[in-house]
């Protein structure tokens, strides 16, 4: 089960100081920058490194039979940037899954926006924005181990396999669809390749992160 132990880190007085420009920066990969970013293991480990490509650096994540995933502690204020735009890569999609399951809750590649509710820690919830082996893009799901986390299909099937795509979403607008409430913030941003519940292998790769206004 891969949300819980991250979730329960994010308990009050662990989130970085509040970022509030008109973009606000989380993941400068190309920078070759991997400030503030933390590890987390849930079965096994997931291989992050940063590589160059085409003349600039991104974050290769290789997975084979295994899970763990890289998070950052943010405070984003979402009524001043709600977007939240990345780039990735996919090298392959899981065959033969069925992602709404325990056995199939494997991504090629995840980024997701964890909402801490303070005191109320058994209230955060996370929205998983995922690429995905089989379900159609655009359509949104329970997480197979807990209701508080929602799955969103941004890419989907192997169409866009060796492509680099850019993706822009507005977190607000997604978080009030799903759980039917208005966020005042996020607290923190992870990325994770797995495969440990099919027992396949993945590698991704994944580009800049950063919240903007528009």
């Amino acid at each position: 089960m891969k949300l819980f132990p991250l979730l329960f880190l994010l308990l009050p007085g662990f989130a970085s100081p509040s970022l509030c420009a008109e973009q606000v920066d989380v993941a400068r990969f190309s920078q070759h920058d991997m400030h503030g970013w933390k590890a987390r293991e849930f079965k096994g480990e997931t291989r992050y490194t940063l590589v160059k490509e085409s003349g600039r650096f991104v974050l290769q994540a290789d997975s084979n039979n295994n899970a763990s995933g890289l998070y950052r502690e943010v405070n984003i204020d979402l009524a001043r940037t709600p977007f939240l735009n990345w780039s990735w890569k996919v090298g392959n999609v899981l065959k033969g899954i069925d992602e709404r399951t325990r056995d199939g809750d494997d991504y090629p590649a995840r980024v997701y926006v964890v909402f801490s509710q303070g005191l109320l820690f058994w209230r955060t919830r996370a929205i998983n924005y995922v690429w995905s082996s089989n379900q159609p893009v655009g359509s949104n799901w329970l997480n197979a181990f807990t209701d508080n986390a929602r799955m969103i299909a941004v890419e989907s099937s192997p169409g866009k396999i060796g492509e680099w795509i850019n993706e822009r979403r507005d977190v607000r607008k997604d978080y009030r669809q799903l759980f039917g409430e208005e966020p005042d913030s996020a607290d923190a941003i992870a990325i994770m390749t797995d495969t440990d519940n099919s027992g396949l292998s993945a590698i991704a790769w994944y580009g800049d992160i950063w919240f903007s206004a528009e």
